[in-house]
């Protein structure tokens, strides 16, 4: 059922703060309905898009009740819990309102660089924890290592728990390795806007964008394009949001998808440091583009 449910377009939402910088929950409601209303499958809440690493422990609980209570059912929600603290994470998996949820998703630790071994060991006790199932999420851009397509496969079989990853390696060859050998029913999953296309092509189910938070209906409308294997359609799409895409990523994430979503009057462009919008040479470049694909 949940690799229905999270087969396509996933949103990883961002959190719109107020010039105060307390979160903004009239703004977090507006993009809400902007990405449900857009076509969106489901949403992530707290993902690392949502910048939780400056949330405390109340904004995050807030900011999940308030997400669950907005969304209503409409489409399913992915809750993140990541970090590289495991013992934290559990007691987070543990206390966190998790009800109504889908699943979690994880990043691999950061910073501590564990061995190969030892990420197996930190997903194995989560999964363990986790009232829901879980999605690995694997950035190396980000957290300083690879979790491996053998790693990934290890956990895919041997902990029940692990229904999928987010691949956000860029690299094409251990996707294969992963999409050839996993188990039927583990989701691959694009965490890179512009490898989500070359990923379903080769089997993967879908993508967690950042870009759909700007773009949630042609992004989504190219993900369902290519997962019914129309890659013409879905290539001229992504040709079109290749752009927009290049100058949110160009500084920093999130302040280049805040300030598409500025531009669409959907949320004050502020954000926590040591985030800091974008400079004004790529905002004025955003504002150029904006209005050519605003969905």
């Amino acid at each position: 059922m949940l690799r229905t449910q999270l087969r396509g377009t996933g949103t990883a939402l961002i959190t719109p703060f107020q010039p105060d910088f307390q979160v903004d929950y009239t703004a977090l409601e507006s993009l809400i309905e902007y990405v449900i209303k857009g076509g969106v499958e489901y949403v992530v809440t707290l993902g690392t898009t949502g910048e939780p690493a400056t949330l405390s422990k109340e904004e995050k609980t807030a900011v999940l009740k308030f997400t669950l209570n907005k969304v209503n059912g409409r489409v399913p929600v992915v809750v993140g819990v990541g970090g590289n603290n495991t013992a934290e994470l559990i007691h987070e998996l543990k206390t966190l309102p998790l009800a109504g949820a889908a699943a979690v998703l994880s990043t691999s630790p950061y910073y501590s660089r564990p061995s190969q071994e030892g990420i197996f060991q930190h997903y194995k006790a989560l999964a363990e924890a986790s009232p829901l199932p879980l999605l690995l999420y694997n950035v190396p851009s980000r957290t300083g290592s690879n979790v491996t397509a053998a790693t990934t496969l290890r956990l895919a079989k041997e902990v029940p728990n692990i229904i999928g990853i987010k691949e956000a390696s860029g690299i094409l060859v251990q996707c294969l390795h992963i999409l050839r050998d996993k188990p039927k029913d583990f989701l691959v999953i694009s965490g890179d806007d512009h490898f989500a296309l070359p990923l379903i092509a080769c089997g993967g189910d879908g993508v967690i964008s950042v870009a759909a938070n700007a773009f949630p209906a042609k992004f989504s409308a190219l993900i369902r394009l290519a997962l019914k294997g129309d890659f013409s359609g879905a290539s001229t799409l992504l040709l079109e949001l290749t752009e927009g895409i290049d100058l949110m990523f160009a500084e920093n994430n999130p302040a280049g998808v805040k300030a598409f979503l500025a531009t669409y009057k959907v949320i004050q462009n502020y954000m926590r440091l040591p985030v800091v919008p974008v400079s004004a040479p790529i905002m004025q470049a955003i504002e150029a583009y904006a209005p050519t694909v605003a969905s």
